[in-house]
């Protein structure tokens, strides 16, 4: 995978506060990278250095292979956890104001607003202040700001703070769907529920450092547990070398089972050794989640 954006080293202190430590990271071009990690790690420092908003105390930021200037900000959309817009304002014509910001002429910014105001059915609050919508309204207009411009680089810091399901599915479509576009998007989080269905890549902060990171597929294979359920018609034996009984639940006339494997018989091996002794119904490994991993990799350290 090629890659767009790249953190290299960065160090930050703050007074006696280190905030980020010898932290590196590759963004691939096109994805959904997944900024990982609890309250107070150290991801939002690193969001603030990207967009030149503080600078490392040593390190360096590529900006598609190149080293990056404060020229390149205005390829970037930011979303903050901290949300910023003019109360007192009008909804579109504040909207109208910020997007002519990032270069767009007023007749091609309402264009596109009307566009995404349609989209996020929030069209009849456009002459209204932005104090009389709700939170949710509110996160919406600033999503529709921080995209409007389509820049290459999209960085979401806790996108779905605030939002009730409905909304935070609706953000999350639109989210992939500027990934399918061909956006690059960094979306930070400490909560890990959509991280499975929306990065494709991750890194994992904690204390200041990376502690993990990589493609989420291959992460959760690194953390597997040799753990699958099986449902069958008979009941198994409670010992054998292939594997161990972790939970049992007779239901109706099927076993319901949660098996570990013992190292070293293979998959098909499993299989085969269960289908020899009952009439398999449903078999599937139990991956562990995001979440898990979350915890595991965070309370080790």
């Amino acid at each position: 995978m090629e890659t767009f954006l790249s953190a290299r080293h960065i160090t930050k202190q703050y007074a006696h506060h280190t905030a980020l430590s010898d932290v590196s990271i590759e963004v691939p071009r096109g994805k959904i990278f997944g900024l990982l990690g609890p309250n107070g790690a150290g991801k939002t420092t690193l969001i603030r250095i990207i967009n030149r908003i503080t600078a490392p105390d040593c390190g360096e930021i590529l900006f598609d292979g190149r080293p990056f200037t404060a020229n390149d900000v205005a390829q970037i959309g930011y979303l903050p956890e901290e949300r910023g817009l003019y109360k007192k304002m009008k909804v579109g014509e504040q909207a109208i104001y910020l997007a002519q910001l990032k270069g767009l002429s007023a007749k091609e910014a309402r264009s596109r607003l009307i566009e995404w105001f349609n989209r996020f059915e929030i069209m009849p609050w456009w002459d209204k202040k932005l104090e009389e919508l709700s939170k949710g309204m509110q996160q919406k207009v600033q999503f529709i700001i921080t995209v409007l411009h389509e820049p290459p680089l999209l960085i979401f810091d806790e996108p779905f703070s605030g939002f009730d399901p409905v909304n935070a599915e609706l953000l999350k479509q639109e989210i992939l769907r500027l990934r399918d576009k061909g956006h690059t998007v960094i979306f930070s989080t400490h909560n890990m529920s959509s991280v499975e269905e929306v990065c494709d890549e991750i890194a994992l902060i904690n204390q200041s450092k990376v502690v993990l990171s990589g493609n989420v597929h291959d992460v959760k294979r690194q953390f597997r547990t040799d753990r699958f359920e099986l449902t069958c018609t008979e009941k198994l034996p409670d010992w054998s070398d292939i594997y161990s009984i972790a939970e049992h639940k007779e239901i109706a006339d099927t076993h319901h089972y949660i098996l570990n494997k013992k190292a070293p018989a293979t998959n098909s091996e499993f299989i085969a050794h269960l289908a020899q002794q009952t009439e398999v119904r449903a078999f599937c490994e139990q991956m562990p989640s995001m979440h898990d991993i979350f915890l595991k990799v965070v309370n080790a350290k």
